[in-house]
């Protein structure tokens, strides 16, 4: 049974830093993409970052390049740095994985986490 738990959101003032996490289990060598997507109320699920099982190959959304930093400590586990938080990064975080080619597309991904709520304030 495949399942995925994000943790690490919180609450932050702009230009704070938090540390997201992404345990998997379950996974097999199919799905050797791991990324995180994002979701605001009322906005589609957007893509932020995306790196394979060896942790060379990444991708990150225009809007998150030089701020956040997408890590692979292993097959299963996933980690977001986000620095230079601003009011706009606020969503609702989900890790997702899926097979390779990695892509910044969330129709590439089977699987999901529940998700973990990050909130920036001005």
């Amino acid at each position: 049974q495949v399942h995925l738990v994000e943790s690490g959101g919180g609450s932050v003032q702009a230009g704070g830093s938090l540390r997201l996490s992404c345990v998997g289990g379950g996974l097999t060598y199919l799905y050797q993409c791991m990324g995180w997507f994002r979701q605001a109320p009322g906005q589609e699920r957007e893509a932020v970052a995306t790196i394979d099982d060896g942790g060379i190959f990444w991708q990150y959304a225009d809007s998150v390049k030089g701020r956040f930093t997408i890590s692979r400590t292993n097959r299963n586990t996933v980690s977001l740095e986000m620095n230079s938080l601003k009011p706009e990064d606020a969503a609702m975080y989900y890790c997702a994985a899926g097979p390779v080619p990695c892509r910044l597309d969330a129709r590439q991904y089977a699987y999901w986490g529940q998700g973990t709520q990050v909130t920036v304030s001005s």
